[in-house]
């Protein structure tokens, strides 16, 4: 008998005492592990989650949790090969399919923890947006501010994607400072507990950040409350069941609903045979047909071609997909594996009869494996092509044979190919192949409403273009309709998800003390030493300098004029200034302003200001004419330590007046600052 899966609650391992059921080899039917029926102790383990990890995480900023992921994602790396693809082999995946899963999954959470340390502030909180204006004299503002719920995220995944279900879900949540209780699918949990005993033993995650259920699903739902959050994929009828739960209506918990979803490929009239877009068209659904043997939920399954080239189209994949050799993962050659298990596949023709009730088996079919040497209990299906009887055949547009298969239709117009499109309900990704941009445009835009992401491939992007069946951590990941009306990843987008967003309104004083930014009309300290003679941890936020002034000559303005170039006529023709209402007469370039002001605040000796790199949000407000006197206020807005650097990131606000305390510019300053080295 197979080893029981193991659940990890509380910061402690638990095996149920039952003997459970046996989880099958995709392939051979060889027992692999054993899934428990027994509940586990619900209460305990969110209390501990909400209580021990909860506090953990968000004791944490977001670049000192974006740096346990970094180590995570390379602990992980390093047990690829050994660990998790010979596992994976188990669900019929082969070594291209597992890499899809596995190193997919692990990409992820490189990708956010990249973005944490690059993209977010050196803070337990997120600003979001400008700093709103409530009263005119600035003495009441707000700012909406993300903060981490005091709650958890449970992730109930699907069986297709063992380890990427579970890790692109929990790397945002984790840099949100959320903890995570995983549900994995029964189907394939021995990969998913394998990969979660390795983040457990990596000793890298604080205590309460994680747990695992490895048994019955009794009592998820029931314990949840409005801090909470609840991210699902899976078939849209069973988001349906989830979603009517009483506890998330009651307690309006977060939940978001990643489903299946029947995706199209719709291929464009000028893609004839012999462009490089028909080829491209013909690749990438072959793939997306073999691909985790089409169980995927972003996998191609309805393929909308011009009606004069469906012929042409389907001699082509049939010719592409009688090269596909199925069989066990782990034989040498083999480029389609098998279903997870053989209820799927008995569940896969059940919806294929279904589907073939409106269209026609043009490749493959139900018994297209007959006398090829495969186990009789391994759940192999062929790779199969409809083509559809109808454009509309009502079916065809509903019902997802989770598998190896696409139907192929034909189109009339741009216009009816649109409408196609929309039928399904919702969908995770479409993909357009033409290199006619007037079609890609009126497709793009008449069929974005109905999916979540959309790819146009052609000749040029074919070689960079990670393809229709590709999640990114940078993407958005979901769709309206039946494919579950939620989002996924989307860079930090994905990290705000777990969130709250909380308007926090006050005096300038209060919300720079909320937010740790200065914000304009809050105190500033004026000190002896120069700013930028202080290493990264003495400058204090609110700290200013205020500068001496510049009186602007006309030999300023034709001096910069014979320096750059810029000879625009406000600056050089008086008659055609004194015209334009703007102006009145010759004016100061706005980058000369900038250009002499930086003059005035910048100390010139080597120093803990290592570099500018550039300005943010930077506004010209008030022309400046010759003999108008400039000076500015500098003030330290923000700071932001590297972890791995020697050196952090001061955001600095600079205020641009003249002589009659107008406002003539504004704009951020961005510098690298080091750090002290004792």
């Amino acid at each position: 008998m197979a080893e029981m899966l193991r659940s990890y609650l509380c910061d402690r391992w638990v095996t149920a005492d039952d003997e459970g059921v046996a989880l099958l080899d995709a392939a051979t039917a060889a027992e692999v592990a054993r899934w428990s029926s027994a509940p586990v102790d619900v209460p305990a383990m969110y209390e501990h989650a909400r209580t021990v990890g909860g506090p953990a995480l968000r004791a944490l900023t977001f670049p000192e949790r974006a740096a346990i992921l970094r180590q995570l994602a390379g602990y992980l790396n390093e047990r690829r090969e050994a660990g998790y693809y010979p596992l994976s082999f188990a669900s019929g995946a082969t070594l291209f399919d597992s890499k899809f899963d596995v190193d997919g999954g692990i990409g992820v959470l490189f990708a956010y923890a990249s973005r944490g340390r690059r993209e977010l502030p050196d803070s337990d909180i997120y600003l979001d947006g400008p700093v709103e204006q409530l009263a005119k004299d600035g003495s009441f503002v707000a700012q909406h501010v993300y903060t981490s719920r005091h709650g958890l995220a449970l992730f109930i995944n699907a069986f297709n994607f063992p380890v990427w279900g579970m890790l692109e879900k929990f790397a945002p949540a984790f840099l949100a400072g959320v903890p995570v209780v995983v549900k994995p699918a029964e189907q394939t949990g021995y990969l998913t507990a394998k990969v979660f005993a390795d983040m457990v033993d990596s000793g890298l995650l604080p205590t309460g950040a994680i747990s695992l259920v490895c048994g019955s699903t009794d009592g998820l739902l029931d314990h949840l409350t409005g801090q909470d959050l609840v991210a699902f994929t899976g078939s849209a009828s069973t988001a349906r069941k989830l979603r009517q739960h009483p506890v998330i209506v009651g307690e309006s918990v977060t939940f978001t609903a990643e489903a299946d979803s029947l995706n199209c490929a719709i291929l464009g009239p000028d893609a004839v045979p012999g462009e490089p877009e028909f080829d491209l068209f013909v690749r990438e659904l072959s793939r997306e047909i073999t691909v985790k043997a089409g169980q995927k939920c972003t996998a191609i399954r309805r393929a909308f071609v011009p009606a004069g080239q469906r012929d042409a189209v389907i001699d082509a994949l049939a010719a592409k997909l009688a090269k596909v050799s199925v069989g066990d993962p782990r034989t040498e050659g083999t480029t389609m594996g098998a279903l997870a298990t053989l209820g799927q596949r008995e569940e896969f023709f059940a919806n294929l009869t279904r589907l073939c009730a409106e269209a026609d088996v043009v490749v493959g079919g139900p018994d297209a494996l007959a006398g090829k040497g495969l186990a009789a209990d391994g759940a192999f299906v062929a790779p199969t092509v409809l083509k559809a009887r109808s454009a509309t055949a009502e079916a065809l547009h509903s019902i997802e044979a989770f598998g190896p298969v696409a139907t192929v239709f034909g189109y009339d117009d741009t216009d009816s190919v649109v409408a196609l499109a929309a039928l399904g309900g919702g969908s995770l990704v479409g993909s357009v192949y033409s290199y006619d941009p007037e079609f890609v445009r009126e497709v793009v835009v008449g069929a974005a409403a109905h999916h979540g992401r959309m790819i146009v491939i052609d000749r040029e992007d074919a070689k960079t273009s990670t393809g229709h069946g590709s999640p990114l951590p940078m993407l958005v990941h979901g769709g309206p309709g039946r494919a579950g009306g939620g989002e996924e990843l989307g860079g930090i987008r994905g990290v705000l998800h777990y969130m709250q967003r909380t308007a926090v309104q006050g005096s300038p004083r209060a919300l720079s003390a909320v937010t740790g930014r200065w914000v304009a009309g809050a105190p500033t300290v004026a000190e002896e030493v120069h700013p930028f003679r202080k290493h990264l941890e003495e400058l204090a936020i609110g700290e200013v300098l205020f500068t001496g002034s510049h009186t602007v000559t006309a030999e300023d303005i034709d001096q910069f004029v014979q320096l750059t170039g810029d000879s625009f006529y406000a600056h050089t023709d008086p008659v055609a200034a004194a015209q334009n209402p703007l102006f009145g007469g010759i004016v100061a370039h706005g980058y000369f302003v900038i250009s002499r002001v930086a003059g005035l605040f910048v100390d010139p000796a080597p120093g803990p200001v290592l570099a500018n790199y550039g300005p943010d949000n930077l506004r010209f407000i008030t022309p400046v004419k010759v003999g108008d006197s400039i000076s500015a206020q500098l003030t330290c807005k923000e700071k932001k330590a590297r972890q791995t650097e020697n050196y952090g990131e001061v955001r600095w606000d600079l205020v641009v007046r003249n002589q009659r305390d107008e406002l003539v510019a504004t704009y951020d300053v961005l510098t690298l600052v080091a750090k002290r080295s004792d």
